[in-house]
């Protein structure tokens, strides 16, 4: 009898370690990766740069923004972060810029945001 109740006390703390476990490991993060590419012409996005290059350079007053954001406005963040991603690097070939700060900075006047873990590469 005393072999049974030793059994059923090891088989509920082997039960509690291993779904403990599975708790505190949390949900299984995503391996895959999604692609997803700009629906906008790429040349249209100059206007975005020369936007970029008035918040960056000191100028009195608010540069105009609406060119840049209203090309931009009908998109989810992700859309818009990958397609000014594309715009500022095909733009700083040789030029020694941050892109993570330069693409926060578009999104953010555009009332947008980058998305979480995206990395403009």
């Amino acid at each position: 009898m005393a072999s049974k109740t030793y059994a059923t006390v090891a088989l509920v703390l082997s039960l509690t370690i291993v779904f403990g476990s599975l708790v505190a490991a949390g949900p299984p993060k995503p391996t895959s990766k999604i692609w997803v590419s700009c629906p906008i012409n790429a040349l249209k996005l100059g206007i975005c740069l020369d936007l970029l290059d008035s918040l960056l350079n000191i100028t009195i007053g608010m540069p105009p923004k609406e060119p840049c954001c209203s090309l931009i406005a009908g998109l989810v963040d992700l859309e818009a972060a990958v397609c000014l991603c594309t715009a500022i690097k095909a733009d700083v070939l040789g030029i020694n810029l941050n892109i993570p700060l330069s693409l926060s900075l578009l999104l953010n006047v555009c009332s947008k945001k980058v998305p979480p873990g995206f990395q403009c590469a």
